[in-house]
């Protein structure tokens, strides 16, 4: 499959997505989110990759928002179109694979949204986080008002989204933006580091943990509780729980099949 506006490759079991417009600091035009839906396509359908990475071609921007040429034209039922930011971050988010956003420089607008929409956010000492939208008189649409509050808090995403502030990423790992942050140079060691310590788990297991925390955290402590009692009723009776059990008491690596 071609593409236009990002690069799709393959390193072990790892799948990375990346945005390839650094001449516009990786814009997000609708043209790269359709492509990043027949990325997710592709690599869901590929059994040997078990984990995605999203990042920026040319190591200043993981992605800048929106493409502000194309947010212009956009009319009233565009906020409904079924193939718009939001309902592709909530692809993102759902994705039955684990997904690692790799920051590599500025995650701004939509490139912020794009980046919580992932499971886990590790950027480089050099990245910068922020939600600037209401210097266009409009909102983070895309999911920032939700998630953001969600991951960091209710007070500090509202001072985030109320004044524009950009932060570091000292900062974002401070209030739990992302989960870590390192120099430039060790930036893809660290997410092929975490990306690996979460292949080595059985991936129906990785796939069930994320499905429990996703929807738990959506609805009350109870139904939350039986989602979860759920997949690990479906773990109980799979051959991957019969290995990891095994190997554990055999003293040996697991050889984890997912089923």
């Amino acid at each position: 499959m071609k593409f236009s506006n990002i690069e799709v490759t393959k390193e072990n079991q790892i799948g990375f997505i990346k945005i390839n417009r650094p001449e516009v600091r990786n814009a997000l035009n609708k043209e790269t989110l359709e492509e990043f839906i027949n990325a997710l396509n592709l690599l869901k359908d590929d059994q040997e990759v078990g984990c995605v990475v999203f990042t920026g071609a040319g190591g200043k921007s993981f992605a800048a928002g929106a493409d502000i040429s194309q947010l212009k034209e956009k009319t009233m039922l565009d906020a409904f179109n079924p193939s718009g930011m939001q309902n592709v971050y909530t692809v993102i988010e759902s994705y039955e694979k684990p997904t690692i956003a790799m920051v590599n420089g500025f995650a701004i607008g939509g490139g912020c949204e794009l980046a919580m929409a992932c499971d886990i956010r590790i950027a480089s000492a050099n990245a910068k986080f922020g939600l600037p939208e209401l210097n266009l008189s409009i909102i983070p649409g895309a999911g920032g008002t939700q998630r953001l509050a969600r991951i960091v808090g209710k007070g500090k995403a509202l001072e985030m989204i109320l004044t524009g502030k950009i932060i570091t990423a000292e900062e974002a790992y401070r209030i739990g933006l992302v989960t870590d942050f390192v120099e430039s140079d060790h930036l893809l060691e660290k997410v092929k580091e975490t990306a690996g310590q979460i292949l080595a788990k059985g991936p129906l297991a990785v796939k069930l943990a994320k499905l429990s925390v996703n929807l738990g955290t959506e609805t009350d402590m109870q139904t939350g509780l039986m989602i979860e009692k759920l997949a690990q009723a479906i773990l109980f009776s799979s051959e991957d729980k019969n290995e990891g059990t095994a190997a554990f008491l055999e003293k040996r690596t697991p050889n984890f099949q997912g089923k």
